[in-house]
């Protein structure tokens, strides 16, 4: 599965209806921290079938952003039916990154 773009017209449908976990990232495209959590985040995408990827730029979705409380990128949230459940802020191996799912 590859990484779905999520916006506030998509988000119901994608996260909060979703019956996969959903791993969010919150990024910018000018954050050099949010480049390098990309990559691993395609891979789990490519590896973890069981678990849905899902990007929220923060320049173009801002009402997303304000609804997560971002205030730092990139921030990783973890949506399980519906509801928050992990989150985390800045860089993180992939390891990591698998535990909070």
């Amino acid at each position: 599965m590859s990484v779905i773009h999520i916006t506030k017209e998509n988000f119901e449908k994608e996260v909060l209806n979703s019956e996969k976990p959903v791993l969010l990232d919150f990024y910018a495209d000018w954050c050099g921290p949010c480049r390098m959590v990309g990559p691993v985040l395609e891979e789990i995408s490519r590896e973890r079938a069981d678990v849905k990827v899902g990007k929220i730029n923060v320049d173009e979705q801002p009402e997303l952003a304000t609804r997560f409380r971002v205030m730092s990128i990139p921030m990783l949230a973890v949506m399980k039916n519906g509801r928050l459940v992990n989150q985390a802020v800045g860089f993180r191996p992939k390891a990591q990154i698998l535990s909070m799912v």
